[in-house]
């Protein structure tokens, strides 16, 4: 079922994970968490992480994102091994390299818009870059927000806070572990055409997980897990395309949450939904 690509890709690679198991437990309670995975995921490209519960799409995510440890293989961000990293090294790789976009928005309550997207910066003591972080706020619309708090901003503003704050420090990389599930489906558009131009216009490498056809067909690829092992992927997804592939696991048929059939979101030059 792998769609060739039509185009040429980078070939310079964002993250890499090789021959990566996770296991949990042992003898009759163990668990395989993830198999044997081995995947790229490449600079300034959109990739979604698709699969049916349990599938090991988050343990995936968690891993290569330096969250979680694995069992045996390994996981490189750029050209830094992660296994061979000890705590305060990898504290400083997630904070210097990675950006996370989560589905709750982990914002403080008390500090501005603007000081939470600032925050992981001014925790490293780093002066964020002045033009990128105006391109950041503007790409995200929140410059007539900067001075409010999260309790006076809508959730899905507050996960452009969000969006923003992984983006600000300009990281090699953005993880986000189901983005858009706290969303109505407007927001959660908006979030996701976030993340598309923050790829196209700013050339950020995202790396998402989801359980939407509509949120997977903003991706560039989307790569198939079930128990544990990588089963596909899937070139210039649309969300029948992929509802159609995950129907063919138990319950997939039911991943968009609704009885009728997901529309594929349309792009303008900028590549906001319209």
């Amino acid at each position: 079922m792998t769609t060739t690509p039509t185009v040429d890709r980078a070939t310079a690679v964002a993250a890499r994970a090789t021959e990566l198991s996770k296991i949990y437990g042992q003898g009759e309670t163990q668990v395989v968490a993830l198999d044997r995975v081995s995947v790229d995921f490449r600079q300034a490209e959109f990739t979604a992480i698709m699969g049916p519960s349990g599938s090991g799409k988050s343990t995936l995510m968690h891993c290569v994102a330096g969250l979680d440890t694995f069992s045996s293989g390994s996981v490189r961000i750029g050209e830094t091994e992660l296994g061979s990293l000890k705590d305060k090294q990898l504290t400083k790789l997630r904070r210097d390299k990675i950006g996370f976009i989560f589905q709750a928005f982990n914002l403080l309550p008390t500090l501005t818009a603007l000081e939470n997207i600032t925050l992981p910066m001014d925790i490293a003591g780093r002066k964020p870059d002045k033009q990128w972080l105006d391109d950041v706020i503007r790409m995200v619309g929140l410059s007539d927000r900067l001075s409010h708090r999260p309790s006076q901003l809508s959730g899905g503003q507050q996960q452009r806070v969000a969006v923003a704050r992984a983006l600000a420090s300009r990281p090699d990389i953005i993880f986000g572990d189901e983005p858009t599930g706290n969303l109505d489906s407007r927001s959660g558009a908006e979030v996701l055409g976030f993340l598309r131009n923050s790829v196209r216009e700013l050339g950020q490498t995202v790396v998402m997980v989801t359980h939407d056809p509509v949120a997977a067909a903003y991706a560039d690829r989307v790569v198939f897990l079930a128990d544990g092992r990588i089963v596909d992927e899937m070139y210039r997804p649309t969300a029948e395309t992929v509802l159609d592939f995950m129907r063919q696991f138990p319950g997939g048929g039911n991943t968009s949450g609704s009885g009728a059939r997901p529309q594929t979101p349309e792009f303008d030059a900028k590549g906001r939904t319209s």
